[in-house]
């Protein structure tokens, strides 16, 4: 990236400043070439001066002119300026700029992929609800969240495994199972008191009548714990089944479908405990067994196993992260968790690093919650049902794009407003319809060109001097800035605003600039730039899992 050609520049003429004396023999620190927030800055911009001025002993504003001076020539900058209180500012040529359309012309859907992750290994867990019913909408943002993540990594050069837990042991689906078992005798006319925690709605009961009305009276004759689990056998697959369907509505799918109760069945769970014994961080006190988290850090120890010799959620995620980075081999693993996960990051970090792994190698994004709104109106519950609004609900009136695009348009940490009306709206008040109306709007001047039967192959990009062309350009050649920001901070909201900014930059060079005109000449550039347009345009949608409208 020329960023880091421009970095590698200015500390070249650091050196040679030392070496003439201009400055002292000091540590340079990192040098950092960045994009300002004021176009007028230039292209590129660093700071570097005033990092030197406190060791060097000098006007931040002297260095920076002497860096200037010193800088060598380069065909991509057109000049390097001095700002108070001591940046350097660097200006593209014009000439330059143009000839990134022939490149991103030459490279195609492959634009903007980097090989930074240089094969690295990631896991992705994401979603992991409970098989105990729908997804919701909350559970919705953490899936686009981690779907759009895998992309923008496998783009960066990392090897990415996309992985859903399935939480299948324990109690949360002991009650489910008797909580069905309870729904299919009241379906077929028997008494049945549901269980104190038992899953209550309309969801256990359409499942539980599905499986009485094909499995008849199977279950009635049976001892009560051997139904419930003979139902359970009959209702977990389905329940994963509608999981996924309602996540392929959404355009999100898994690699692996990871099995909680196998931890147990191949011993990983043992071998996870047994670690965390060798270490000294496992103590038993009056029945259960602890994990002493306090000797890593923590305000409290944790419980792994209860007085009743049954293992908690924390000690099944112990085997499954033990089983992550030393089973499977993970470089690096990634969960994305709901906002009630928030208060077990720091345990897990803990307990992974009792497990001798670098706790940096665990990252934990915490999803906030979702509020739907009809404009002013909050929505708190399903008109159908009375409940939680699904997931397929949401994307069955929105649509999958306007779910995804509106989910990852804040950052994982902020809690959002969804709503519903602004996403439905085809007008230019609606991102989503704002930035893939611009994809259609590019489809129908290339259609436009082919029935003309223009040939812009030979079209000269050196034609590209309006501004409103060169800017357009200036976003498009941005990509792959924003796919190793994305990359590396693990922040996929930079996508939706660099759409609505290469939206907004085309939209005001089709209005400025006729692309098809009677001279030749500048049409056949004019449409090289459109088509680097639509695959810059297109690779970003794609990577936030949405469609490219050739019509709208």
């Amino acid at each position: 990236m020329l960023k880091y050609k421009i970095a590698r520049l200015l500390e070249q003429a650091a050196k040679a400043a030392q070496v003439e004396g201009l400055l002292p023999a000091i540590a340079l620190p990192e040098v950092i070439v960045e994009r300002p927030q004021n176009p007028e800055h230039g292209d590129y911009a660093s700071s570097l001066p005033l990092k030197l001025a406190k060791a060097a002993r000098m006007d931040p504003l002297a260095i920076a002119k002497t860096l200037a001076d010193l800088m060598t020539e380069t065909r991509e900058v057109e000049k390097v300026s001095v700002a108070a209180p001591g940046f350097l500012n660097f200006f593209l040529t014009d000439k330059w700029l143009a000839e990134q359309v022939e490149e991103i012309l030459s490279a195609g859907k492959s634009y903007g992929n980097l090989a930074i992750g240089k094969g690295t290994r990631v896991q992705i867990e994401f979603v992991s609800v409970n098989p105990t019913g729908p997804i919701h909408v909350g559970h919705g943002r953490g899936a686009v969240l981690g779907s759009t993540l895998a992309n923008v990594l496998s783009a960066a050069g990392y090897a990415v495994e996309r992985e859903y837990y399935v939480n299948d042991a324990g109690n949360q689906m002991d009650a489910f199972f008797r909580s069905l078992y309870c729904r299919y005798l009241q379906a077929l006319g028997r008494e049945c008191e549901m269980p104190a925690d038992g899953y209550q709605g309309y969801y256990p009961v359409e499942l539980a009548k599905k499986i009485g009305d094909e499995k008849g009276k199977a279950f009635l004759d049976m001892p009560a714990e051997q139904a419930v689990q003979e139902i359970g056998k009959i209702a977990l697959p389905r329940v994963i089944a509608d999981i996924k369907s309602d996540l392929k509505l959404l355009g999100v799918e898994f690699d692996v479908w990871f099995s909680e109760r196998t931890l147990f069945e191949k011993g990983q769970y043992e071998r996870a405990m047994a670690l965390l014994r060798k270490g000294g961080y496992i103590e038993e006190r009056e029945g259960a067994q602890w994990f002493v988290s306090t000797a890593l850090g923590e305000d409290k120890d944790n419980v792994l196993v209860r007085t009743n010799g049954a293992p908690t959620y924390f000690a099944s995620d112990v085997a499954y992260h033990y089983n992550k980075f030393l089973e499977r081999g993970f470089n690096q693993v990634i969960n994305i968790w709901g906002a009630d996960h928030q208060g077990h990051v720091s345990r897990m970090k803990a307990v992974v690093g009792a497990l001798g792994i670098k706790p940096e190698r665990l990252k934990i994004i915490i999803s906030q919650m979702v509020t739907l709104r009809r404009g002013e109106t909050l929505i708190r519950v399903s008109k159908r049902t009375g409940e939680l609004i699904t997931l397929r609900e949401l994307v069955e009136e929105v649509g999958a794009d306007a779910c995804r695009f509106f989910f990852l348009s804040r950052s994982a940490d902020s809690q959002m407003d969804f709503d519903l009306e602004l996403a439905k709206k085809e007008s230019v008040d609606n991102p989503v319809y704002y930035v893939q109306y611009a994809h259609a709007r590019i489809c129908s001047i290339l259609r436009l060109a082919q029935e003309q039967k223009i040939d812009c192959s030979k079209g000269d990009v050196g034609l590209l001097t309006h501004k409103a062309e060169l800017d357009l350009i200036r976003q498009m050649m941005s990509l792959p800035e924003i796919i190793e920001l994305t990359a590396q901070k693990l922040e996929p909201h930079h996508l939706p605003y660099f759409a609505q900014d290469l939206a907004t930059l085309f939209h005001t060079f089709y209005k400025q600039c006729r692309v098809v005109s009677k001279d030749g000449a500048l049409t056949g550039a004019r449409l090289k730039l459109v088509k680097a347009a639509q695959i810059i345009l297109a690779k970003t949608l794609g990577l936030m899992g949405m469609t490219a409208p050739e019509r709208m």
